[in-house]
């Protein structure tokens, strides 16, 4: 069925020391315009507070009315609204009002492609929408009409249940969503046990994280068909991919590429995804990806870093991986402390990347040459498996090894070879 697309109008307050409030517009138009939203007009207000009861002041909101032509005009405020803030407007300008909010909840709902995903946007949709029931039954009922305002989960038949059977809802989801938690909690230990190091990618949404994954999997894996879904657009990733990544010396790390990070991330789709953030907080190195070409790169690192900090992940160490750099005028490939500029889509950089990881993740390494018995030939075979082996020689007493292995490893066969030097 076609579908026309929808109109809208995107409002904001200005408030006295905001420096970021044209950004924040820009980041919404964008919002907008990744749930198939055209903006068409734009009204911001400077002031010391917000309204309580309209959000805008009676000037403003009579300013609005004057725009607003179409009455399927949808008007979007640049914050999280309350729910009387919501039926006040509407009442005031006779159109459907939407906040920051429930746009990101669009988009997550539309992305969402696995099933622990679907059920985390659906718990951070019924939660938002809870406080919000009286008196909003007409307005979230058009919202699961529009052609960009899919709203699946949280549409007309959801609207029929009332308060108690919602609430009921969310506990039906929750301890459906912590089998989902417990089956990733096995599988991080499974992989703390197998003592291989994890290497998260974090980064604001469309830096090019999932690019990175696949230009990594690519270099060490040609042909592998392991490839993430990467795509130039706001949350193209909402499932957290690991990809096994083996270096040619042996040497193993898993590369995780998470959920992208945005400016006023609802706290509901936070609370809801934390499960899925938590693989952050286990990672033994997070990769910073940056969109070098953006203008606003710097804001977007800041509000990586405060996400981080709110996961408590701010501890870990990180290496700074300035991507998209074929788009700006800077040298690449280039390293400068931990820090490495890239081109993702080009897979230039990918080397120096991965000699930082190195640096970071395998420094439980040793150089040593050893003398392994003839009897004792499943060693030999670990080790090729397991190490990088420099030179072999085979000698009387048995086979020769110069190699860089795991400390573990060397412990672990210590009394089945000879020292020759360690």
């Amino acid at each position: 069925m076609e579908t026309t697309q929808q109109q809208a109008i995107i409002v904001g307050i200005q408030l006295q020391n905001d420096t970021n409030f044209a950004y924040s517009m820009e980041e919404l138009r964008n919002l907008a315009a990744a749930c198939n939203i055209t903006v068409i007009g734009e009204l911001s207000q400077k002031a010391s507070r917000i309204n309580p009861s309209h959000y805008l002041g009676t000037g403003k909101i009579q300013e609005l009315a004057a725009m607003v032509q179409d009455e399927d005009t949808v008007i979007i405020f640049n914050d999280e609204l309350t729910p009387s803030q919501i039926r006040n407007l509407e009442s005031s300008l006779d159109r459907q009002v939407i906040d920051r909010t429930i746009l990101i909840l669009n988009i997550f709902a539309d992305r969402a492609k696995t099933k622990e995903a679907q059920l985390q946007v659906e718990v951070a949709q019924l939660q938002y929408m809870l406080p919000r029931l009286t008196g909003m039954r007409e307005s979230l009922g058009r919202q699961g009409g529009g052609s960009g305002l899919k709203n699946r989960g949280a549409g007309e038949t959801k609207l029929e249940l009332d308060r108690r059977r919602i609430e009921e809802r969310i506990t039906a989801l929750q301890t459906e969503l912590q089998a989902q938690v417990e089956r990733r909690q096995i599988q991080r230990k499974q992989r703390h046990k197998n003592e291989v190091p994890v290497v998260c990618l974090v980064g604001y949404t469309n830096a090019g994280k999932s690019s990175l994954l696949n230009a990594m999997v690519e270099t060490y894996h040609p042909g592998s068909n392991k490839q993430v879904f990467a795509k130039n657009m706001l949350f193209a990733t909402l499932e957290t991919s690991v990809r096994s990544i083996r270096l040619p010396d042996h040497k193993t790390f898993l590369l995780t590429d998470t959920v992208g990070f945005v400016s006023q991330l609802p706290h509901h789709l936070v609370k809801a995804f934390r499960s899925t953030l938590e693989e952050v907080t286990e990672a033994d190195l997070l990769i910073h990806v940056v969109d070098a070409s953006d203008p606003q790169h710097e804001q977007h690192m800041a509000v990586t870093t405060e996400t981080l900090k709110a996961l408590g992940a701010d501890g870990i160490p990180t290496v700074y991986a300035y991507n998209k750099a074929d788009l700006t005028g800077r040298a690449y490939p280039a390293v400068e402390g931990d820090s490495v500029t890239l081109s993702a889509k080009q897979s230039s950089g990918i080397a120096e990347l991965t000699g930082l990881i190195r640096s970071h993740v395998f420094n439980d390494y040793i150089q040593c040459e050893i003398l392994i018995p003839y009897d004792r030939g499943s060693i030999v075979s670990y080790f090729n498996e397991h190490a990088h082996v420099q030179e072999v020689s085979y000698e009387e007493q048995g086979t020769k090894l110069v190699l860089e292995c795991r400390a573990a490893d060397y412990e672990r066969f210590r009394g089945d070879f000879v020292e020759l030097s360690n």
